[in-house]
Formats: C-alpha cells, sequence, structure tokens
C-alpha cells in the first residue's frame, strides 16, 4: 500500500478515484479572459462580471470540495480588497500612495498558499488581477470582479 502512485489518476475498482491525492491535478486557472482595464471607448467586456466570474469561480472550486480555498478564507481576501477600495475611493489623490499596500495581496495570497488554506489557483487569479491595478478604476473592476466570483464561488462551495 505504498504512496509511489500518488497524483497519478488511480482510480478504484468502481472507477472513482481514492481520494483527493489520487485526482490529476486540475488544469492551471485560464486567466487570459480577465481584462480589468476598459476598452478604447471606455467599455468593460459584458462578460466580466458574468461568465468569467464563473469561469474562474468554477476552476478555483474545482472538483474535490475537501481542498483548500474554502470560501471562509476567500472571504478574507474579498473583505481587504473592499477596504482598499473604500479607501482610495475617499482620497484617491493617494492611491499611488496605497497601491504597494494593495499589492501586498500577493504575498498574502502566497503565505496561504503556504498553510494549505488557498491553493494556486487562487493565488493566481489574485496575482493576475492585482497586476492590472494601476489606478483607482482599474482597483474598482478588481472589486466588482471579486464580487461576482464570490458570488459564483458560493454557488460552487456552499459551506465554509
Amino acid at each position: 500500500m505504498g504512496n509511489g502512485n500518488r497524483g497519478q489518476g488511480q482510480r478504484n475498482q468502481g472507477g472513482g478515484y481514492r481520494d483527493s491525492r489520487d485526482m490529476p491535478p486540475r488544469p492551471p486557472l485560464n486567466t487570459t479572459g480577465i481584462d480589468l482595464r476598459p476598452d478604447a471607448q471606455g467599455k468593460l467586456d459584458p462578460a466580466l462580471f458574468d461568465t468569467t466570474a464563473q469561469a474562474a469561480a468554477k476552476a478555483v472550486a474545482g472538483d474535490d470540495r475537501n481542498q483548500a480555498n474554502k470560501p471562509s478564507q476567500i472571504r478574507q481576501f474579498y473583505d481587504e480588497l473592499v477596504m482598499w477600495e473604500e479607501k482610495a475611493r475617499g482620497e484617491r489623490e493617494r492611491f499611488e500612495e496605497f497601491l504597494p499596500f494593495i499589492r501586498m495581496l500577493n504575498a498574502k495570497a502566497a503565505y496561504a498558499e503556504g498553510r494549505k488554506t488557498v491553493d494556486k489557483h487562487f493565488v493566481a487569479l489574485i496575482g493576475h488581477c492585482l497586476g492590472q491595478v494601476d489606478n483607482y478604476e482599474t482597483l474598482r473592476n478588481f472589486k466588482l470582479f471579486f464580487e461576482a466570483f464570490l458570488g459564483f464561488y458560493k454557488l460552487e462551495r456552499p459551506s465554509g
């Protein structure tokens, strides 16, 4: 009963996986459709807060409900993002001063991944979105995208 085949996608006799360690790894999160910047006409992709957020939620939720990315943990990241968006909304002239602390969410996500409370898919989502935040408008769009993501995520992972 060695563990030499873990992560190789070993199925039991019934065709299912023995446990989450035996499931094949999920493909990387596809973030190419997540664009927080308006186009030349000042419009966002109409799918951003809808099908794009839903696809991201499904990808981050994955198939195994016993893994990291518990809704309560992800909600903490959203709460901090909301705090920074509110601060920046009230003091837009200080946005550049706030930006390093906003981007520190990347380090907090990496720390959470190290503690196994989130996984690499959530870290990739945070990193991709924070990489686009360069003014108040993109910060607001990230907050709105994360809000939509959370709504769909709650459907995918109802407990937490």
